[in-house]
């Protein structure tokens, strides 16, 4: 067993049917950890693994967050409007209506922590935050944010859900709580686990092609390997190919 200072860890995952975020919770149970998985609606779901408990959780209420904090050593957020992984045009049309959940997530996070000060958090937020030159974030260059949705595949009218998640990592930059903000790379979809990736802070991390690339899979590994041994508390981190 591959376990943190050689015990188990309770991990508990919010938006662990999310595309990265059930990703998490695969990659924690196979290093046996326990994993409390949180959904919306945790009744609804059907999952016969050892080692997991289902619950549900209202991440924009800290009273919620807070109920179910207690036991865990890492709570890890992806949280997003709707499930991107069952019906991504609604999470898109959910982010771009309201970008300011990122906002009310993170402070609804960090009043749960007020009561569970040891309690780590990991919160998986977004690339638009990541500078592209020393100073500068993606999310405040209008001209290189509609160049790199156009890349990847979103509408530009995302560019305020970018913002909005940008924001939600500044309120955890006020907290001296034990947080860690992942901005993926900026292309970011499922694929191959490799367990081979490198390892930014504020820069986005390029491959050969100039591309900022990886799989739901290998952030997933990454996600798990902070959860193990801290690197970045009250910092944020990246990956890429």
């Amino acid at each position: 067993m591959n376990s943190y200072l050689g015990r188990a860890m309770h991990i508990g995952v919010i938006g662990a049917t999310g595309g990265i975020g059930s990703r998490v919770v695969t990659e924690a149970l196979g290093r046996g950890h326990h994993v409390t998985a949180f959904s919306r609606d945790a009744t609804k779901i059907s999952d016969n693994r050892d080692n997991i408990a289902w619950q549900s959780v209202d991440i924009l209420d800290a009273a919620s967050v807070t109920a179910v904090i207690p036991g865990l050593d890492v709570l890890i957020s992806g949280f997003q409007p709707g499930n991107a992984a069952k019906d991504l045009v609604d999470t898109l049309e959910r982010s771009i209506a309201d970008p300011t959940v990122h906002v009310t997530a993170a402070r609804a996070l960090l009043k749960a922590l007020d009561s569970h000060p040891r309690t780590r958090l990991i919160v998986i937020g977004g690339a638009g935050s990541l500078e592209v030159e020393p100073g500068l974030v993606l999310a405040d260059t209008d001209e290189q944010l509609n160049k790199t949705l156009d890349l990847v595949g979103l509408p530009r009218g995302y560019a305020a859900s970018v913002r909005g998640a940008r924001d939600g990592l500044n309120v955890l930059r006020t907290s001296n709580r034990l947080w860690t903000y992942f901005s993926p790379a900026e292309d970011i979809a499922p694929g191959e686990r490799t367990g081979r990736f490198r390892i930014g802070g504020d820069q986005p991390v390029r491959d050969a092609d100039g591309l900022s690339r990886i799989s739901m899979e290998d952030a997933a590994v990454a996600l798990v390997d902070e959860a193990e041994l801290p690197r970045f508390v009250q910092r944020r981190f990246t990956i890429g190919y």
